[in-house]
């Protein structure tokens, strides 16, 4: 992509406690007043105090899935051990259908506890693409859908514009090759784009009002922001074959305060070069707890099977997009054309496939989004076996960072977490072989036309 630094005309005024007043989007070609003008109304400072995510819950653990685990001393003792060393939680859930192919569940736990952190990483990608296809939809405008040409603009300290994008099939950037790449390869970029034109406040705020209230998606990634940054999200605007704008929204912030929060990690850190001895706050990083990201798993999947509360507003065609990507290998796709991955199919599947490289079978599909970073190995997946007629879900994250250090970039994803992940999802799938189904699942839905 092509960027440009951003330069600032006249910057938001900011208030005494940091925090901004939010501008949301109108469904017309010019939204809200533009922050650089200097007439834009100052924001009043607020009163309202932040509230307080509940600090002590008791992790949930079934005797099944414990049982299941340490009949395999040889993968999982070790993990069983010290569980919460390594904040090892996962969720499994069995899939039976009726005779009609409603899908019935049933969740199994380990571990599970929404107040043990982890950090979120790539995982807060996944409902942050839904929502950018949910806002398209929910805006209703002629000329624009996800493959309607969006230039990003900048308006903001931090902001940088986006007129192209190289790994498109015709080089415009668009929310639906943003999508595409975050599930395909995780791509911290798009994620970047999708979140600038989300926004902060509807981000957060749609997801809240599905039920995910402790989930926090507050910061770009792999960009060293400040938090004023990170609430002011870039100017948007989407433009047709023809050039004509037809729809524009203005930089957006967020002043609404964040839950208070007490997350801490390590016994040490580095920061700018410098080791820091004591644990490294996490309060104003990216929060996502397993329940919720198992739970938005499922809303994609079987959106009809979720209370409505939980449904992503968006197109049967909206939904089939995704699930194409969250399945598709890096190699069966001609744009763009990931060369790199020719040779590693499991990129981005941890669970079952672990860092295994080489060709994977082409009827044993896995829809799911992964994250790691700073010693979290995180993954949330549906998966499947057309041939078997197989299907479970499972969510797990786990913790590789034995020396307590972080940003030190010694964690061991290698030693311990693949691994892990890797001999969860086949003693999952194993367990799965051999349990007796009343009915026989047609999983047709889920068979994807592929790229190549």
């Amino acid at each position: 992509m092509i960027y440009r630094t951003a330069t600032i005309a006249i910057c938001l005024a900011l208030i005494t406690t940091s925090l901004f007043n939010c501008s949301s989007p109108k469904k017309t070609t010019q939204s809200t007043v533009p922050v650089n003008d200097p007439k834009a109304p100052v924001p009043s400072p607020m009163e309202e105090p932040a509230p307080i995510l509940n600090p002590k819950s008791t992790a949930k653990t079934d005797p099944f899935l414990e049982d299941l685990l340490a009949k395999h001393p040889n993968y999982f003792q070790r993990f069983l051990q010290q569980r919460d060393s390594f904040r090892l939680q996962i969720i499994y859930t069995q899939i039976d259908r009726k005779a009609n192919n409603k899908p019935v569940f049933k969740d199994y736990y380990f571990n599970v506890n929404p107040d043990q952190y982890f950090y979120p990483a790539s995982t807060v990608k996944m409902p942050t693409a839904l929502l950018a296809l949910q806002k398209l939809n929910e805006l209703k405008v002629d000329g624009l859908d996800k493959n309607t040409s969006m230039i990003t603009g900048a308006a903001y300290s931090g902001q940088t514009e986006v007129f192209n994008d190289p790994n498109s099939a015709d080089g415009r950037p668009t929310i639906a090759n943003y999508v595409k790449k975050i599930f395909l390869v995780s791509d911290n970029d798009a994620f970047n784009r999708l979140y600038e034109f989300v926004g902060q406040d509807y981000l957060n705020g749609r997801l809240h009002s599905m039920g995910w209230e402790k989930t926090q998606i507050i910061h770009r990634l792999e960009r060293l922001l400040s938090e004023e940054e990170n609430r002011c999200t870039n100017p948007i605007r989407f433009i047709d074959a023809s050039g004509r704008t037809v729809y524009e929204q203005a930089m957006q912030v967020n002043g609404k305060p964040y839950p208070q929060r007490n997350d801490w990690l390590g016994n040490a850190y580095y920061s700018r070069g410098n080791l820091v001895k004591g644990p490294m706050d996490f309060s104003k990083k990216n929060r996502l707890v397993l329940e919720d990201l198992h739970q938005m798993l499922r809303s994609i999947l079987f959106p009809n099977e979720v209370p409505p509360k939980q449904r992503f507003n968006i197109s049967t065609e909206d939904y089939r997009f995704v699930w194409k990507y969250m399945s598709q290998y890096p190699a069966e796709t001609i744009y763009p054309d990931y060369n790199e991955f020719a040779d590693w199919d499991a990129y981005c599947k941890f669970l079952y496939w672990g860092s295994q490289k080489g060709k994977l079978p082409k009827t044993f599909r896995i829809f799911n989004k992964v994250g790691d970073a700073y010693g979290f190995l995180i993954d949330a997946a549906y998966i499947v076996d057309f041939e078997k007629n197989i299907e479970f879900m499972v969510s797990a994250a786990i913790y590789c960072n034995t020396d307590g250090v972080l940003n030190d970039s010694k964690y061991e994803y290698d030693e311990l977490g693949f691994p892990f992940l890797k001999n969860l999802g086949e003693v999952l799938y194993k367990y799965e072989t051999t349990r007796k189904r009343e009915h026989i699942p047609d999983l047709s839905t889920f068979r994807m036309v592929y790229e190549k």
